[in-house]
């Protein structure tokens, strides 16, 4: 076991685990930040996506001692308060969920996708994508989320200079 001191949504956490323990099992078992999900164990289906210094990480391939003192950002810390991120409203507002279960990882790597691109095609979304799996299918709509709250952000953006 060793301590480990971590940033996580914009806080410091300190945890007692052995340094080969994945990041996702350290923010659901040892933090109980749950919104990050365990799909597949094997970083393939992005269920488990989270930002690493603004990069989308697969959190259960990730060793938590590698990411120690890096800024990690899980769904929780997407929202300010109550006001929740402007891709997490088009999700809502596009209705692209059905179960849930891929979301916050889709939208983990749709935030990455819109803090390099604020404006990105179709098909730059669908490439950046590539590696979430949806088994519902709203693939459609999470293009459209995907596309919408880019410019919701980029709005927002605007805003706060002003």
């Amino acid at each position: 076991m060793a301590t480990l001191h971590l940033s996580i949504n914009d806080r410091p956490y300190t945890i007692e685990a052995d340094p080969q323990t994945s990041l996702l099992t350290a923010l659901r078992d040892h933090l109980d930040l749950t919104g990050t999900k365990y799909g597949c164990g094997e970083g393939q289906c992005g269920a488990c996506t989270v930002l690493i210094d603004g990069q989308a990480q697969r959190s259960c391939i990730t060793k938590v001692s590698v990411v120690a003192q890096r800024k990690i950002t899980t769904i929780e810390g997407l929202a300010t308060g109550d006001k929740l991120h402007p891709l997490q409203e088009a999700f809502l507002k596009e209705g692209a969920l059905q179960c849930g279960y891929c979301t916050s990882g889709m939208i983990m790597s749709g935030v990455a996708l819109l803090n390099g691109n604020p404006n990105p095609s179709r098909s730059e979304i669908v490439d950046f994508m590539d590696g979430n799996i949806c088994r519902c299918g709203t693939y459609s709509r999470v293009i459209q989320a995907i596309q919408n709250g880019g410019k919701e952000l980029a709005e927002s953006r605007k805003g706060a200079k002003r």
